[in-house]
């Protein structure tokens, strides 16, 4: 069959065909499916919902199953397939085995045909993307649905066998009938393609080389695809069990003319009801050397009895190999349960091909499982020949050793069921990885915003630690310059005042009366003097002083002009006690500084003082008539006021107006942030 060069992808849904069905069936269908016994399933695992520990740890654990199951090795060289459907027509595409008697079924297993795609690999071709499984008795056409597999049960893409589990049933028939179908690469016609189908009783095949009916099949007479391939026990796969030590076949050349035969002692009388062949591994080479036919026996007949001589030896089964076709990896052969303690394998007639390098006759296998329900009774038991055979490297021994060429050899149930849990946790394995590895990532980030926020908290700590020993230097830099200038203005100016009223007195000598009230203001002025030192230094103490602005104010410009007229005006004053008590100090100190800067510099006879305040500001304006500042090349605020002015936090100008003398102006802003 050739392989089409323009083939459209096998994924184009667009090609998938859903099969119309009889409206009455269709309806049968659903209510047979509202009442049907659930199907045992592993529940899907939700992972988004797991946490990052879960998930690890399912991680692990899939890690660790998947170097324990059977793995994926496929078998090479020519062999039957299996079953295609024929054309398509209004009918859904079914295949039904009938049994030979009613038998108890609690699994099906349907196996895929395998493609080998030049892209993908292998995978599975033409299985179908949705599909129901019918069973009945005799008598009943319809049967009861007991199992239904859709697309949400993402079958594809697989090379494993499905494997459903049901509710013991007994049935006379099965019956899958393909609701979905999904196209066969090589041309993308939409069909139904299976392998095998094995329905288990225990583990027991009771499909095995049943009646086969079908919607419509490629019955090709010498064709690798017909319907009873459908039960013939061969599969694409080689059993690997990924387990156990390697053990190579018994493989011997016989003479023409005779007829070899085996025998097993199984020790004890047992009922025994099936055997299986293991052929011998021809080659582990790609392509094989030899073909898959390869020493098996063209005819042979396989005979039970309860006497070493089988002098009472009774027929239980035979088998003829008429085509290549009729060989596969495990030769199944059932029979009716019979009594027996050994049992003999009689070569009728031997393989021989002149072809090979083996001329003559040959005889060889990697196994001989003599079974009583599923339980391999001929495992490690004594072996007996008519022959000798020629190959020391391949001992008779190996035929009961319970290992292959691939390891040890498994119930074919057990085998085909960890072949589909490989399929379900190779599947689920990148999706458990991919959203590990997003929340590694989403982690990875988390960790670098953490280590950053880490870093400016650092940095911020560091920063802070800075500003506030800045804070703390700037702190004790102010304090000491407030303290040196409470000193200049309040201790200086008030000894300039005591000097001034010192001279006054020394020219009131002749009166007593204006002597005494002199002297009772330097009085006063000492004491003012001492209660000042103690504020600077301890701003706790003196707190009586500067409490009323404007009384304060009013003194203070009565002792420092005394000799001078002088006007003071206020306005707003009931806004004044909004002011802190160190902006009041403030302002009554930059008040008597500018009052000490006319007494020493500016030789006025007159003095004007405004002070305005409001809710959000407040203005001094302290004017003079002396010499002025405009003689000089540039116009500087004295050193001492700009000081006060700072100290205060408000801004300070100084003017000269038109008709002589200074204006120095101070405003203070007391919303500067908003607050009050």
């Amino acid at each position: 069959m050739h392989r089409s060069s323009n083939k459209p992808s096998p994924k184009n849904s667009a090609l998938r065909r859903r099969l119309p069905r009889p409206v009455l069936i269709q309806a049968l269908t659903l209510l047979t499916l509202a009442f049907a016994l659930p199907i045992h399933a592993a529940p899907a695992r939700d992972l988004e919902q797991e946490s990052t520990e879960q998930l690890e740890q399912r991680q692990a654990t899939i890690d660790s199953e998947l170097k324990t199951l059977a793995g994926y090795t496929m078998r090479s060289g020519v062999g039957s397939i299996g079953y295609r459907s024929g054309d398509i027509n209004d009918t859904p595409q079914w295949v039904q085995i009938d049994l030979e008697k009613s038998a108890e079924i609690d699994q099906v297993v349907l196996v895929p045909e395998i493609w080998r795609g030049s892209d993908e690999g292998f995978t599975a071709d033409g299985f179908p993307l949705e599909f129901q499984i019918k069973m009945g008795r005799k008598g009943d056409s319809l049967g009861s649905i007991v199992a239904h597999k859709g697309p949400d049960d993402a079958l594809l893409p697989r090379i494993a066998p499905v494997v459903i589990n049901i509710p013991a049933t007994t049935a006379d028939w099965v019956r899958i009938e393909a609701i979905t179908l999904s196209p066969r690469a090589w041309d993308n016609t939409d069909c139904l393609q299976l392998a095998e189908v094995l329905l288990f009783s225990g583990h027991k095949n009771v499909a095995l080389h049943q009646q086969v009916e079908a919607q419509s099949g490629e019955d090709l007479p010498r064709g690798a695809r017909n319907r009873k391939y459908l039960v013939d026990g061969f599969m694409a796969y080689a059993m690997d069990s990924n387990q156990g030590k390697q053990s190579v076949a018994f493989l011997s050349a016989v003479q023409l003319g005779t007829q070899p035969t085996i025998s097993i002692d199984l020790e004890a009388p047992s009922m025994v009801d099936q055997i299986n062949l293991h052929t011998v591994e021809v080659s582990d080479t790609i392509p094989q050397a030899m073909s898959n036919d390869f020493a098996i026996p063209r005819m042979l007949v396989v005979e039970g009895s309860l006497d070493p001589d089988f002098k009472d030896a009774v027929f239980l089964t035979n088998y003829q190999r008429e085509s290549i076709y009729d060989t596969g990896p495990i030769i199944c052969k059932q029979f009716p349960a019979t009594l027996c303690q050994y049992v003999r394998i009689r070569v009728t007639e031997p393989y021989i091909d002149d072809r090979l390098i083996r001329e003559g006759a040959n005889i060889g296998f990697a196994e001989i499982e003599i079974l009583s329900k599923g339980q391999n009774l001929a495992l490690d038991k004594q072996i007996s020949n008519n022959f000798n055979y020629t190959d020391g490297s391949r001992p008779i021994t190996a035929l009961t050793d319970g290992q292959s060429i691939y390891g040890t050899i498994l119930p074919i149930r057990d085998w085909l069921e960890q072949l589909a849990l490989r399929h379900d946790l190779e599947s689920e394995k990148p999706q458990v990885t991919a959203i590990l590895k997003t929340r590694y990532a989403k982690q990875k980030e988390n960790l670098t915003i953490l280590l950053w926020l880490v870093a400016i908290l650092v940095a911020g700590t560091i920063i802070i630690i800075l500003l506030y020993r800045m804070s703390n230097q700037r702190a004790i830099y102010r304090n000491r310059q407030r303290i040196a200038a409470d000193l200049h203005d309040e201790l200086g100016a008030n000894l300039h005042a005591l000097g001034l009223l010192s001279d006054l007195t020394q020219k009131a000598t002749n009166n007593p009366e204006k002597l005494a009230n002199l002297l009772q203001r330097i009085r006063k002025l000492t004491r003012r003097c001492g209660s000042a030192a103690r504020y600077c230094t301890d701003m706790l103490e003196a707190k009586e002083l500067y409490q009323d602005v404007q009384e304060q104010m009013e003194r203070t410009s009565r002792r420092f002009l005394t000799d001078i007229e002088y006007t003071i005006s206020f306005e707003g004053s009931e806004f004044l006690d909004q002011l802190t008590p160190r902006q009041r100090v403030d302002l009554c100190l930059f008040h008597k500084e500018c009052l000490a800067n006319i007494l020493r510099h500016a030789e006025a006879t007159q003095v004007t003082i405004e002070l305005k305040v409001t809710k959000n500001d407040v203005h001094l304006s302290v004017s003079d008539n002396g010499v002025g500042i405009g003689q000089q090349e540039t116009i500087e605020i004295p050193k001492s006021i700009q000081r006060r002015s700072r100290l205060l936090g408000s801004r300070v100008r100084i003017e000269t107006p038109q008709d002589g003398g200074t204006r120095i102006v101070l405003h203070l802003n007391l919303k500067k942030f908003g607050l009050l």
